[in-house]
């Protein structure tokens, strides 16, 4: 759960919210006259939010895609392109 405290906090207690926000890897809402006005958190958190946002934005458009059409892939289709893939990478080769 997120830590809400004042945003003047931020300049007082700068290093106890650094310290906050990476052991407990939770967000900081930082509130302004009494409204949210921002939000602090570790790079790591933040980086692992894109990460899950992205996975979750292909996940949506393999289900979009999947009810636009009835080609289905085979596990051996699936794992034959991706190491055809992973080798012309690691070859150097535009694929």
């Amino acid at each position: 759960m997120p830590h809400i405290r004042p945003v003047s906090d931020l300049r007082n207690n700068f290093a106890e919210i650094s310290r906050g926000v990476h052991e407990t890897s939770e967000p900081v809402i930082l509130k302004k006259n009494g409204y949210s006005d921002m939000v602090v958190m570790s790079i790591e958190a933040y980086e692992r939010k894109q990460f899950e946002s992205d996975i979750y934005f292909k996940l949506k458009e393999a289900e979009l895609e999947a009810k636009s059409t009835d080609k289905r892939y085979s596990h051996e289709e699936v794992f034959s392109e991706l190491r055809a893939n992973l080798t012309a990478k690691v070859n150097g080769e535009n694929f």
